[in-house]
């Protein structure tokens, strides 16, 4: 676990992160260029394409897909000039729903069949979270966001199916509405809350051990409060066992040109 606010200077374009991440920095992507857009990223052999795609339609809070790639390609509109094989900080490397490895370049796993999919992320709304006053406790505290497993399940689609992953923000009571309503506006990038308050509503036990990421203090008055989360394919490729996929590690994404205020409705 990380511990401690961190110091470094974080980037301010998409073109400054994608560049950090390429010269091997490693950490969460919270907290950098912000007012940018991030995304969550799998990618998967053609054949296994369209149950994605589906997957992505039938689940779109979880999995509110940005761009599709073609077979070969590695680049993407979202961020003209990046390569998704080096540009993130670090990727998980599956086979058969096993994680086999976790590098920081997958250029030498990059199979010539593979589409990718860039989904949403919840980073994306964070600027404006934190231009509402509502606090972020896990870039205050230099942590990754917590995520969790719940016992809610996705829709499935062909031969994919699994639960929902949520992160988690502590947001101070009186806030959680300006929260739900600030990252409401924007869908795209998993818009409101799934759920506020009890986590055994999810059914989560213990928010200080996350399925993924770093536990996160609380202050007092603090809420819980939950949003879908595009690691969602993750546990759908640990559950349906594709023989392979690439995908970000989790909390730490592609940083985008796109500018966050494009994904927002009103």
């Amino acid at each position: 676990m990380t511990t401690g606010a961190r110091t470094e200077t974080v980037p301010r374009t998409g073109r400054e992160a994608r560049a950090r991440a390429r010269a091997g920095a490693t950490g969460p992507t919270a907290g950098w260029a912000p007012g940018h857009a991030q995304a969550n990223l799998i990618a998967v052999p053609a054949e296994w394409a369209y149950d994605v795609l589906l997957f992505c339609t039938r689940n779109p809070r979880p999995c509110p897909v940005l761009d599709v790639t073609d077979a070969r390609a590695w680049t993407t509109v979202l961020a003209p000039g990046a390569d998704l094989r080096t540009d993130l900080p670090r990727y998980r490397v599956w086979e058969d729903g096993l994680l086999v490895d976790e590098p920081t370049d997958v250029t030498a796993h990059w199979r010539r069949d593979l589409v990718a999919f860039l989904i949403g992320c919840s980073f994306t709304f964070e600027a404006s979270l934190a231009a509402a006053g509502v606090p972020l406790r896990h870039v205050e505290q230099g942590r990754n966001v917590p995520m969790y497993v719940t016992d809610r399940r996705c829709r499935p689609a062909g031969r994919l199916h699994g639960p929902m992953v949520v992160s988690m923000r502590p947001v101070p009571g009186p806030l959680v509405e300006t929260a739900r309503r600030v990252s409401a506006l924007m869908p795209a990038v998993h818009g409101a809350p799934v759920h506020a308050g009890d986590p055994a509503a999810l059914g989560i036990g213990n928010l200080g051990r996350p399925d993924f990421g770093d536990a996160v203090a609380a202050e007092p008055g603090d809420v819980p409060v939950f949003w879908a989360c595009g690691v969602t394919p993750q546990a759908a490729v640990v559950a349906s066992r594709p023989p392979f996929a690439l995908t970000h590690a989790p909390g730490r994404m592609l940083i985008t040109d796109v500018r966050d205020a494009q994904y927002r409705v009103a």
